[in-house]
Formats: structure tokens, sequence, C-alpha cells
């Protein structure tokens, strides 16, 4: 057990990363703020340290509120986050991402929420608001907006889009950040990109990619989320590069949010036989430094925003503190749910089996292969299977039919094929389907997929699967993204879908999150939106036929 608090005091090992030492000590906090750090003689064995912080991450992809994925996250002694509201933004715009800073403000977490630059994320898809360069402009005043969230546009910014370069302007007017988002963007292409401002990069998938940015001056965040993991690409750029590195989450699910959070990033950086000082400079000092945020550094007058671990190896957290409140204690989370109101837009009618068929008499078909831990995906061709006229699945080959269903209106739905789903039976859908977040579902058959589709069309928003057997659906009434539950249940509920997922075939780690990202068409090579098969590389529609 820790000693109990005395006088708002706190005993242990003092991790002094900015001075990169480690001695036994005390801190003193009072009215959230740290008074004094002395050198003192004790037997206490924990650590004290700043506070974890995810320097990129959709609290959204939780399926959580932010109060809700405070309170998980600060048992990892996680005590900020900077966040992109960039999913409900393409749902419900601007009073979406009101919507995210209000909520985030009823709990003792630091969010730091950005303004979406890219809402809609393209003209290839049908999203539920718009968000100009007018609303950046008055967003950017808001001191609770921190910096211009990802730039996913970089067509526009390489063209010289008026309307991209605006929505940067007002960034730069404001003197805040803008961040990046240029998977496989490099040379010319990069340095142009960089050259208009934009300071950050979380898209790297490998070492060389990630090189070229540090060297050309921007900074590499390395990302390992539920399903896009790029630590193991990229921990060895670190040991030369860690001032202009940090850790992020992108998007995480909430079974995964549950076990770990940056801690867990910290303990294999240092398993890899990492500098300690360095690894920490990652995860708790360089977010706050890049985006200025008003979090403590265990510093004499900096706000007491800390943690405290266990040892060095594993990360272990036994108390989280925020602005001087201890915020968990021992497995204990001591943040309390927090009402709400529950915001949607979602407005489609249930769909027939006849709207998924695909009446077609062609040969070969293109078809997006899906890669583990990858956003990226292939573009590859198979021979297409017919059933009296219609295009079907090809469960025995793996080769499955997919659709997108537009959630904000009543359209057809688009049809497309893709590989390594590995389903043997039935169907599963989501509607959190980056970045519009219309209803993404993969199926072996048209019948399995207009069942899973509507049972989230019942339910205004949500995940689900269909067997042989059984129908389960995980409604997700705010904004058809998020849960009104805690983290608990939903992410109980989560890894039981997901446990389904698997035992109708699925080999994905996380089948769910790679399904949400198959309809992201920033993200080459070959993606599908509510209007059609998409050509990520060369950004264009292209057909299915071959």
């Amino acid at each position: 057990m820790l000693e109990e608090q005395r006088g708002m005091k706190l005993q242990g090992q003092i991790v002094d990363i900015q001075n990169k030492r480690i001695y036994k000590g005390e801190v003193t906090f009072v009215d959230g703020k740290i008074n004094s750090i002395t050198e003192k003689e004790h037997d206490v064995e924990h650590y004290i340290l700043p506070g974890f912080v995810d320097a990129h991450i959709h609290i959204e992809s939780s399926m959580l509120v932010p109060s809700e994925f405070a309170k998980i996250a600060v048992t990892h002694g996680t005590v900020a986050t900077v966040s992109d509201p960039h999913e409900i933004a393409n749902v419900l715009g601007v009073e979406g991402v009101e919507f995210m800073i209000d909520n985030g403000k009823k709990v003792p977490f630091k969010f730091n929420f950005g303004v979406p630059s890219c809402v809609p994320a393209t003209s290839f898809e049908s999203a539920g608001a718009v968000i100009d360069s007018n609303d950046i402009k008055t967003l950017m005043a808001n001191p609770d907006i921190k910096y211009l969230a990802e730039m996913m546009n970089y067509p526009g910014v390489l063209f010289d889009d008026e309307e991209v370069l605006k929505k940067i302007a007002w960034a730069k007017h404001y003197n805040k950040p803008v961040d990046g988002h240029a998977p496989g963007l490099r040379g010319d292409d990069i340095t142009k990109y960089i050259t208009a401002g934009i300071s950050t990069d979380h898209e790297c998938f490998n070492y060389e990619e990630g090189l070229e940015k540090l060297q050309k001056g921007m900074k590499v965040i390395i990302r390992e989320g539920s399903a896009a993991k790029n630590f193991e690409a990229l921990i060895d750029l670190l040991p030369e590069h860690f001032e202009n590195m940090m850790f992020c989450s992108d998007d995480k699910h909430p079974d995964d949010l549950l076990l770990s959070h940056i801690n867990n990033l910290c303990a294999r950086a240092v398993a890899k036989g990492m500098d300690i000082f360095k690894v920490l400079q990652m995860a708790c000092i360089n977010p706050v430094k890049h985006y200025n945020l008003d979090i403590g550094l265990l510093q004499v007058g900096d706000l007491a925003d800390f943690a405290v671990i266990e040892d060095l190896t594993h990360f272990s957290v036994l108390q989280t503190y925020i602005n001087g409140e201890m915020v968990f204690d021992n497995g204990t989370s001591l943040i309390e749910s927090v009402p709400f109101e529950i915001l949607n837009n979602f407005n489609t009618d249930k769909k027939e089996i006849s709207n998924f068929r695909f009446e077609s008499s062609i040969k070969q078909i293109r078809v997006i292969e899906a890669l583990e831990g990858q956003l990226v995906t292939n573009e590859i061709v198979e021979d297409a299977l017919i059933e009296n006229g219609n295009l079907i699945s090809n469960v025995d080959k793996d080769i499955l039919k997919m659709t997108v269903v537009n959630r904000y209106n009543n359209q057809e739905p688009s049809i497309a094929f893709i590989k390594n789903f590995g389903l043997k039976e039935g169907a599963i859908a989501s509607s959190v389907g980056h970045d519009s977040h219309n209803i993404v579902s993969v199926g072996v058959s048209d019948e399995a997929i207009c069942k899973v589709v509507n049972l989230i069309i019942e339910s205004k928003g949500g995940i689900s699967a269909v067997s042989n057997s059984e129908e389960k659906v995980v409604s997700l009434p705010v904004a058809g993204i998020m849960s009104d539950k805690s983290g608990d249940i939903i992410g109980n509920q989560y890894a039981e879908l997901d446990k389904m997922a698997k035992q109708m075939g699925s080999k994905l780690h996380a089948p769910y999150m790679t399904l949400s990202f198959m309809a992201l068409l920033v993200i080459p090579s070959l993606k599908l939106s509510d209007k059609g098969l998409f050509d990520g590389t060369n950004f264009k529609f292209t057909s299915l036929e071959v």
C-alpha cells in the first residue's frame, strides 16, 4: 500500500526527466500546484513521474464520451490527450466539437481538443456536416482549441487549394500548431507539405519514411492503436530522434483501453533497451511543449499532474493526480460519471436483401486487400463468382462482399469485395466508419449483410454481428459512434462482439477496428465509400470490373 497522503505530501523515487535524475524525495502541492520537490531519505519504493500524454487520439474510437474515456485513461497514468474530434464533427459539425469540449470539462482530465481540418474528409463520400475555413476561424479563437487537427487533404496542400490554405492560415494566425496526415508522402511532396506549416505526422509506416520526415523538420508520432500498429517499424528512430518524437494511440477500442494506454508503449520501449529518460520525454514532455499545453511536468511551480508507478519496467500505475486531485487510487478510478445530452444524426430506412445484389457478368474484379495492423490496403485482382447473375462472396477464397450504406439519407448501398476478413459464416457491421461514419459491413451472403446492417439502422448506430445461430448489436446512440454507458460495460460488450467475429472465422486482431477504416479514402490504396470504389493512390473513383 502507498503511504497515506499527508498534508498534500507524497514521497517516492522522483523521476526528473528533464534533468535525467532519479532520486528519493518528497513532492508537496497546494491548490493544485507543486510548491516544493525536495530530496529526502525514505523507504518508499514506488516512482513519481509526470503523467502520460497521448499525443494524437480520436476519443470517439473508444466508443466512449470524453468523461467516460477519462475514467479509464487515468487508471493507466494518463493525465491528458491531444484529441481530434474529427469523428463526431463529420456527423454533427461544430455542434459535435462543442459537445466533446463541454463533456470533457465535466471531469478532472485534460483533453486538449483541436479543430478538425477535413470535414468532410473528401468530396467523394457523404458526411453529416461541413466545417469550412470560416468555422475554423471562429473555433481557432476559442482558447479551448489547441491546434488544427490532422490535415488529411494532402493533395489540397500540394496543389495549393485555396480553402485548405485558408484553414492552415487561421491556425498560424492564432499561433497554434497544425497536425499532419501524410501516409507514404516522400521527396519533394513531403517537403512542400512541411513548408506549408504542417508540424507532425502519425501516419509513417516504415523507418525510412519516419527518418525522412524527421530530417526535414517534422515531429513524428509513433502510433500504436487497435488497428494501426507502427511501434515496431518506428521505435528504432527513438535513440537519435527522441526530442522530436511522441507516442499516440490514434484509435483505441474500449477493450484495449481497459488493458493499457501510453504506459504500455513505455514498457515495450524500455524492454528493447531504450534509455528511460528518452522514452519518458516522448511520453510525457514532448506533447506538452509542442502543443503548449497546460500540463505540469513535475517541476516546482507546475500544476500537480503526475502518476505514481510501481516500477520503471512494467509501468503499472498505483495512483494518478491531475491538478493535485487524486483521480485514480490502487485499482479504483475516482472520476464519477456525469449526465449528458445524447446527440445524433441518423436518417436512413431499413434495407432489403435486394439492395445488396450486384447484377454482373464480369470475369475479374478489383479487390481490397486488408492488411493486419495497417490502415493502408492493397489493390488485388481476383476472379469473380457469379450466381444467378449476382456477384457474390467467394468464401473459399476469402473474397467477401462489402458494402457502405449511407446513414444520412436513403440511397442504394455501394458494393465492393475485400480479402483477409476470413469470415466463414454471417456478417459484421459498424456505423463507426471513418471518416463519414456511414454503415460499413462485410459478410458471406447478401442475406447476412442485410440483417446485420438493419440491426444498426434499428439502433440508430452501433456495431453488430450475425452468425448462423445468433445476432448481437451494441448500440452507440451518441452520434451513432459512442455509447452512453461506462467504459467497463461497453468494453465488455465490444469484447463479446470481437470474440463472435473471430468465432465466425476472422483472423484479424481487431476485425471491427479494421472494418472501420475500409471506408477511409485518404489512406491508399483501395477503399469503398457510400458513393463507390475509390482509388486512394490517384484520388479518384475506379470500377469494380478490371
